[in-house]
């Protein structure tokens, strides 16, 4: 396979005819999607799906986690297929999660300060790292608060926190945006889009409209399988293209 910089300027993600197994079952079957960066720089692809093995099977493969059963899949511009692959991926990538449960009496500050120091910063940059994410976040007032007393928009600023401090170049981000009131909502998109400058993101979740305000486009699975792709609604962002690739069609 050729060096991955050229890929990577194109697509962040491309996947032809990807099978994965979760928890000793096919959570997913035949996937095919991509997503292009775009003109602005990097991109959003919303996957519209429930909490499910298909979806933990996704979000394993897209970060390295776990390797495809078949098919072909470049992130980052790496072969998924390979573990150096997955491994150089794993440690580019950040993941923010509605589900993951830190210590509710952990601050904040040190939720994010352990991050940095698990992606191997040295400990000058980790303290800038930190106090840069923290107020680009605009949760340098709430650094101090346990977690677990935070309102619910701050405890999930708090988790892209977490995933963003080490500055990678994909944000996995899995429900985060799912089950919040509709200003929380609105606010919550705003960060993701401002992320978006520095970072191509795939974000998974139950509602679709809630993803379209922060993706260039939406494709929908049900069972295991991509059942289609869904433009962004009128006024929503839409700079990149999303493509159902024919399994055929992966560049080596």
């Amino acid at each position: 396979m050729e060096s991955g910089h050229a890929v990577t300027a194109i697509a962040p993600v491309l996947s032809a005819g990807v099978g994965a197994r979760w928890e000793s079952r096919w959570a997913l079957r035949m996937a095919s999607f991509r997503l292009d960066r775009s003109d602005l720089g990097s991109a959003c692809l919303g996957i519209a799906t429930p909490p499910s093995a298909a979806a933990s099977a996704l979000v394993g493969l897209l970060s390295g986690r776990i390797a495809p059963g078949y098919g072909s899949l470049l992130v980052l511009g790496y072969d998924m297929t390979l573990p150096a692959g997955r491994a150089e991926v794993a440690r580019q990538t950040g993941i923010a999660s509605r589900t993951s449960r830190p210590m509710p009496a952990t601050r904040i500050r040190s939720l994010v300060e352990r991050a940095a120091k698990r992606s191997g910063q040295p400990g000058d940059d980790r303290f800038l790292l930190v106090a840069a994410i923290l107020d680009r976040l605009a949760l340098t007032a709430w650094a101090d608060v346990a977690f677990g007393a935070a309102p619910e928009l701050i405890a999930r600023k708090a988790r892209l926190a977490v995933a963003c401090v080490h500055e990678p170049k994909l944000l996995i981000i899995d429900g985060l945006l799912d089950h919040l009131q509709p200003l929380d909502r609105t606010v919550l998109a705003d960060v993701i889009r401002d992320l978006e400058r520095d970072t191509a993101v795939v974000a998974l979740g139950a509602d679709t409209d809630a993803l379209s305000l922060v993706c260039d486009g939406v494709i929908e699975v049900a069972d295991g399988m991509v059942i289609g792709s869904r433009p962004p609604e009128a006024g929503a962002r839409s700079a990149a293209i999303i493509d159902d690739l024919p399994a055929n069609s992966m560049c080596s």
